[in-house]
């Protein structure tokens, strides 16, 4: 997700550095998105910018691993709002050519 989001800046000429999706996506330069983002593309990058710490270090939480605290249901809502935005990307890029 990070590395889309970074194409897509670099596609729209400036670079983008760090980690956290919800600032490389307000970095972007306002614009008419064809076609439009996904709704509560905000959010969806806010929910996937709090998996970033806590599933890859193992002392991120006081007692127990990331994989006592994250499981099947968590794994599956962030697949799907990864996707779907990885989908627009490909396709906001693919309109662009």
């Amino acid at each position: 997700m990070e590395k889309a989001l970074k194409g897509l800046n670099l596609a729209l000429g400036q670079q983008a550095w760090g980690h956290t999706l919800t600032r490389l996506w307000a970095v972007l330069p306002q614009q008419d998105w064809q076609p439009a983002p996904p709704e509560g593309l905000e959010d969806r990058l806010r929910l996937l910018d709090g998996f970033y710490i806590p599933t890859r270090y193992p002392d991120s939480y006081p007692e127990g691993t990331p994989g006592e605290h994250f499981g099947r249901l968590q794994s599956e809502q962030a697949l799907l709002h990864a996707r779907a935005i990885t989908e627009w990307i490909r396709a906001a890029l693919a309109s662009r050519r």
